[in-house]
Protein backbone atom coordinates (compact mmCIF):
# COMPACT_ATOMS: atom_id res chain seq x y z
CA UNK A 1 0.00 0.00 0.00
CA UNK A 2 1.21 3.51 -0.72
CA UNK A 3 2.40 5.71 2.12
CA UNK A 4 -0.22 7.99 3.65
CA UNK A 5 1.11 11.53 4.22
CA UNK A 6 0.78 12.78 7.77
CA UNK A 7 -0.99 15.85 6.40
CA UNK A 8 -4.14 13.73 6.46
CA UNK A 9 -4.26 14.38 10.20
CA UNK A 10 -4.78 18.05 9.44
CA UNK A 11 -7.03 17.65 6.43
CA UNK A 12 -4.74 16.88 3.52
CA UNK A 13 -5.36 15.19 0.21
CA UNK A 14 -5.95 11.51 -0.47
CA UNK A 15 -3.21 10.04 -2.70
CA UNK A 16 -2.44 6.74 -4.37
CA UNK A 17 -6.02 5.43 -4.28
CA UNK A 18 -6.32 2.40 -6.58
CA UNK A 19 -8.23 2.89 -9.84
CA UNK A 20 -10.91 0.34 -10.70
CA UNK A 21 -11.03 -1.10 -14.18
CA UNK A 22 -13.63 -0.13 -16.75
CA UNK A 23 -14.32 3.32 -18.16
CA UNK A 24 -17.63 3.90 -16.37
CA UNK A 25 -16.34 2.53 -13.08
CA UNK A 26 -13.13 4.50 -13.45
CA UNK A 27 -14.96 7.79 -13.99
CA UNK A 28 -17.23 7.15 -11.02
CA UNK A 29 -14.26 6.19 -8.88
CA UNK A 30 -12.30 9.29 -9.89
CA UNK A 31 -15.29 11.53 -9.19
CA UNK A 32 -15.67 10.09 -5.70
CA UNK A 33 -11.93 10.38 -5.11
CA UNK A 34 -11.98 14.05 -6.04
CA UNK A 35 -14.97 14.72 -3.81
CA UNK A 36 -13.31 12.98 -0.88
CA UNK A 37 -10.03 14.80 -1.43
CA UNK A 38 -11.82 18.15 -1.56
CA UNK A 39 -13.74 17.48 1.63
CA UNK A 40 -11.03 18.28 4.14
CA UNK A 41 -13.42 17.97 7.06
CA UNK A 42 -13.41 14.20 6.61
CA UNK A 43 -9.71 14.24 7.40
CA UNK A 44 -10.07 16.04 10.71
CA UNK A 45 -9.35 13.70 13.59
CA UNK A 46 -12.06 13.08 16.15
CA UNK A 47 -12.69 11.14 19.33
CA UNK A 48 -15.81 9.03 19.84
CA UNK A 49 -18.01 9.80 22.84
CA UNK A 50 -20.80 7.46 23.87
CA UNK A 51 -24.38 8.13 24.94
CA UNK A 52 -27.01 5.60 26.00
CA UNK A 53 -30.69 6.40 26.65
CA UNK A 54 -31.55 3.16 28.44
CA UNK A 55 -33.05 3.53 31.92
CA UNK A 56 -31.39 0.32 33.07
CA UNK A 57 -29.01 0.90 35.97
CA UNK A 58 -26.21 -0.93 34.14
CA UNK A 59 -26.44 1.53 31.27
CA UNK A 60 -24.93 4.19 33.53
CA UNK A 61 -21.60 2.42 33.00
CA UNK A 62 -21.88 3.14 29.27
CA UNK A 63 -23.52 6.56 29.09
CA UNK A 64 -21.06 9.49 28.91
CA UNK A 65 -18.24 7.10 28.07
CA UNK A 66 -15.45 7.27 25.51
CA UNK A 67 -14.26 4.72 22.94
CA UNK A 68 -10.80 3.24 23.53
CA UNK A 69 -8.70 0.69 21.64
CA UNK A 70 -7.35 -2.32 23.52
CA UNK A 71 -6.63 -5.97 22.73
CA UNK A 72 -7.69 -5.48 19.07
CA UNK A 73 -11.22 -4.47 20.16
CA UNK A 74 -13.06 -1.18 20.65
CA UNK A 75 -14.22 -0.69 24.26
CA UNK A 76 -16.19 1.86 26.26
CA UNK A 77 -14.80 3.28 29.50
CA UNK A 78 -15.83 6.28 31.60
CA UNK A 79 -14.37 9.63 30.65
CA UNK A 80 -13.37 12.80 32.40
CA UNK A 81 -12.96 16.25 30.89
CA UNK A 82 -9.76 18.17 31.55
CA UNK A 83 -9.37 21.65 30.07
CA UNK A 84 -12.35 20.93 27.86
CA UNK A 85 -10.84 17.74 26.42
CA UNK A 86 -12.11 14.18 27.02
CA UNK A 87 -9.82 11.58 28.55
CA UNK A 88 -10.51 7.90 29.32
CA UNK A 89 -10.62 6.87 32.96
CA UNK A 90 -8.71 3.58 33.32
CA UNK A 91 -10.65 0.82 35.15
CA UNK A 92 -7.52 -0.04 37.13
CA UNK A 93 -4.78 2.34 38.35
CA UNK A 94 -1.43 2.63 36.59
CA UNK A 95 -2.60 0.75 33.50
CA UNK A 96 0.28 -0.15 31.19
CA UNK A 97 0.32 0.66 28.42
CA UNK A 98 -2.13 3.48 29.09
CA UNK A 99 -5.56 3.34 27.49
CA UNK A 100 -5.59 4.84 24.01
CA UNK A 101 -8.71 6.76 23.06
CA UNK A 102 -10.00 6.42 19.51
CA UNK A 103 -8.61 9.30 17.45
CA UNK A 104 -9.36 8.83 13.79
CA UNK A 105 -10.65 10.08 10.48
CA UNK A 106 -12.29 8.86 7.27
CA UNK A 107 -10.31 7.66 4.25
CA UNK A 108 -11.01 5.37 1.31
CA UNK A 109 -10.27 1.71 1.98
CA UNK A 110 -7.61 0.31 -0.41
CA UNK A 111 -9.20 -2.69 -2.10
CA UNK A 112 -9.52 -3.03 -5.89
CA UNK A 113 -12.20 -5.70 -5.50
CA UNK A 114 -14.65 -3.39 -3.73
CA UNK A 115 -16.70 -1.70 -6.45
CA UNK A 116 -17.65 0.99 -5.80
CA UNK A 117 -14.81 1.71 -3.36
CA UNK A 118 -15.81 2.13 0.27
CA UNK A 119 -14.97 4.88 2.72
CA UNK A 120 -13.03 3.40 5.61
CA UNK A 121 -12.25 4.59 9.11
CA UNK A 122 -8.81 4.65 10.69
CA UNK A 123 -7.56 5.52 14.15
CA UNK A 124 -4.26 5.95 15.86
CA UNK A 125 -3.57 3.01 18.13
CA UNK A 126 -0.47 4.48 19.74
CA UNK A 127 0.98 7.94 20.28
CA UNK A 128 4.63 6.96 20.54
CA UNK A 129 5.32 5.80 17.96
CA UNK A 130 2.22 7.10 16.15
CA UNK A 131 0.54 4.17 14.39
CA UNK A 132 -2.67 3.82 12.40
CA UNK A 133 -5.05 0.86 12.05
CA UNK A 134 -8.34 0.27 10.26
CA UNK A 135 -11.56 0.11 12.28
CA UNK A 136 -13.74 -2.74 11.03
CA UNK A 137 -16.62 -5.01 12.03
CA UNK A 138 -15.96 -8.72 12.39
CA UNK A 139 -18.22 -10.43 9.83
CA UNK A 140 -19.02 -13.30 12.23
CA UNK A 141 -19.39 -11.67 15.64
CA UNK A 142 -20.24 -8.08 14.56
CA UNK A 143 -17.81 -6.68 17.14
CA UNK A 144 -15.80 -3.55 16.32
CA UNK A 145 -12.14 -4.38 15.97
CA UNK A 146 -8.98 -2.73 14.69
CA UNK A 147 -6.10 -4.06 12.65
CA UNK A 148 -4.02 -3.70 9.53
CA UNK A 149 -5.27 -4.30 5.99
CA UNK A 150 -4.53 -8.00 6.14
CA UNK A 151 -6.59 -8.41 9.30
CA UNK A 152 -9.50 -6.27 8.12
CA UNK A 153 -9.95 -6.93 4.39
CA UNK A 154 -12.22 -9.98 4.78
CA UNK A 155 -14.56 -8.16 7.14
CA UNK A 156 -16.94 -5.17 7.09
CA UNK A 157 -14.72 -2.13 6.48
CA UNK A 158 -17.31 0.42 5.30
CA UNK A 159 -19.08 2.44 4.18
CA UNK A 160 -18.32 4.58 7.23
CA UNK A 161 -19.89 8.03 7.31
CA UNK A 162 -21.41 10.68 9.52
CA UNK A 163 -25.00 11.76 10.06
CA UNK A 164 -26.44 14.72 8.17
CA UNK A 165 -25.34 17.12 10.91
CA UNK A 166 -21.84 15.53 10.90
CA UNK A 167 -22.12 14.94 14.64
CA UNK A 168 -22.54 11.15 14.86
CA UNK A 169 -20.92 8.10 13.31
CA UNK A 170 -22.77 5.83 10.88
CA UNK A 171 -21.93 2.57 9.14
CA UNK A 172 -23.71 1.34 6.00
CA UNK A 173 -26.09 4.30 6.22
CA UNK A 174 -27.38 3.97 9.78
CA UNK A 175 -26.47 4.12 13.46
CA UNK A 176 -26.75 0.50 14.47
CA UNK A 177 -24.29 0.39 17.35
CA UNK A 178 -24.70 -1.39 20.66
CA UNK A 179 -22.68 -1.86 23.84
CA UNK A 180 -22.21 -5.47 24.91
CA UNK A 181 -21.32 -6.58 28.44
CA UNK A 182 -18.60 -9.11 27.71
CA UNK A 183 -18.49 -10.21 31.35
CA UNK A 184 -22.15 -11.25 31.58
CA UNK A 185 -21.75 -14.51 29.66
CA UNK A 186 -19.34 -16.16 32.12
CA UNK A 187 -18.65 -16.56 35.80
CA UNK A 188 -16.71 -13.91 37.67
CA UNK A 189 -13.79 -16.30 38.06
CA UNK A 190 -13.72 -17.05 34.34
CA UNK A 191 -13.97 -13.36 33.49
CA UNK A 192 -11.05 -12.43 35.69
CA UNK A 193 -8.86 -14.85 33.75
CA UNK A 194 -9.46 -13.09 30.42
CA UNK A 195 -7.10 -10.29 29.29
CA UNK A 196 -10.04 -7.86 29.46
CA UNK A 197 -11.26 -8.98 32.85
CA UNK A 198 -7.80 -8.59 34.34
CA UNK A 199 -7.83 -4.94 33.26
CA UNK A 200 -11.40 -4.21 34.25
CA UNK A 201 -12.65 -3.74 30.68
CA UNK A 202 -16.27 -4.77 30.34
CA UNK A 203 -18.26 -2.98 27.64
CA UNK A 204 -17.34 -3.58 23.99
CA UNK A 205 -18.87 -1.87 20.94
CA UNK A 206 -20.73 -4.04 18.42
CA UNK A 207 -22.62 -3.29 15.20
CA UNK A 208 -26.18 -4.65 15.20
CA UNK A 209 -26.10 -5.16 11.45
CA UNK A 210 -29.30 -7.21 11.30
CA UNK A 211 -31.20 -4.81 13.58
CA UNK A 212 -32.33 -7.61 15.88
CA UNK A 213 -30.42 -6.97 19.08
CA UNK A 214 -27.63 -9.34 17.97
CA UNK A 215 -30.02 -12.27 18.06
CA UNK A 216 -28.08 -15.50 17.75
CA UNK A 217 -24.81 -13.68 18.52
CA UNK A 218 -25.27 -12.16 21.96
CA UNK A 219 -25.78 -15.30 24.05
CA UNK A 220 -26.61 -14.26 27.61
CA UNK A 221 -24.76 -10.98 27.41
CA UNK A 222 -26.38 -7.64 28.27
CA UNK A 223 -26.85 -5.36 25.25
CA UNK A 224 -27.72 -1.64 25.11
CA UNK A 225 -28.28 0.60 22.10
CA UNK A 226 -25.76 3.44 21.98
CA UNK A 227 -24.90 6.49 19.89
CA UNK A 228 -21.35 7.28 18.75
CA UNK A 229 -20.76 11.04 18.86
CA UNK A 230 -17.89 12.72 16.99
CA UNK A 231 -15.87 15.04 19.16
CA UNK A 232 -13.53 16.96 16.83
CA UNK A 233 -10.00 17.52 17.99
CA UNK A 234 -8.87 21.12 17.90
CA UNK A 235 -6.42 22.33 15.27
CA UNK A 236 -4.03 23.12 18.11
CA UNK A 237 -4.12 19.51 19.31
CA UNK A 238 -3.63 18.19 15.79
CA UNK A 239 -0.77 20.57 15.08
CA UNK A 240 0.95 19.52 18.29
CA UNK A 241 0.67 15.88 17.28
CA UNK A 242 1.97 16.70 13.82
CA UNK A 243 5.02 18.50 15.21
CA UNK A 244 5.80 15.63 17.53
CA UNK A 245 5.43 13.13 14.72
CA UNK A 246 7.66 15.11 12.36
CA UNK A 247 10.56 14.54 14.73
CA UNK A 248 10.31 10.85 14.07
CA UNK A 249 11.48 10.15 10.54
CA UNK A 250 9.83 7.33 8.58
CA UNK A 251 8.01 5.75 11.51
CA UNK A 252 6.09 2.71 10.29
CA UNK A 253 2.68 1.69 11.49
CA UNK A 254 1.76 -1.86 12.44
CA UNK A 255 0.95 -3.92 9.36
CA UNK A 256 0.01 -2.39 6.04
CA UNK A 257 -0.99 1.12 7.10
CA UNK A 258 2.04 3.40 7.07
CA UNK A 259 2.41 7.05 7.95
CA UNK A 260 5.11 9.06 6.23
CA UNK A 261 6.84 11.71 8.29
CA UNK A 262 9.10 14.44 6.95
CA UNK A 263 11.61 16.57 8.74
CA UNK A 264 10.45 19.95 10.04
CA UNK A 265 10.98 22.86 7.66
CA UNK A 266 13.92 24.29 9.65
CA UNK A 267 15.74 20.97 9.53
CA UNK A 268 15.11 20.61 5.80
CA UNK A 269 16.50 24.08 5.17
CA UNK A 270 19.65 23.35 7.15
CA UNK A 271 20.11 20.09 5.28
CA UNK A 272 19.80 21.84 1.92
CA UNK A 273 22.72 24.13 2.80
CA UNK A 274 25.11 21.21 3.39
Amino acid sequence: MALIPLSLFLGGSVTAIPVVTGIAEGVSHQKKQNEEAANESRMIKFNILISCDSKDELAEEVDNGIAVLRHDKVWIVPREDRDGKPFPVPPIPNMQPPLHAFAGFYIQYPDDDRVPPERGLVSTISDDPPMLNWIYVDKSTYELRYGNRTASIEHIVGEWDWTEDEMRVMLEGWEGFVAVDESSAMSEEEWEQTPWGKEGLRWAIYYDRDDNGLKGRRGKRNVFEIVLHRRLQSKEDQLKQLEEAERKMQVKSRGDLKTQFTAPAAERERASRK
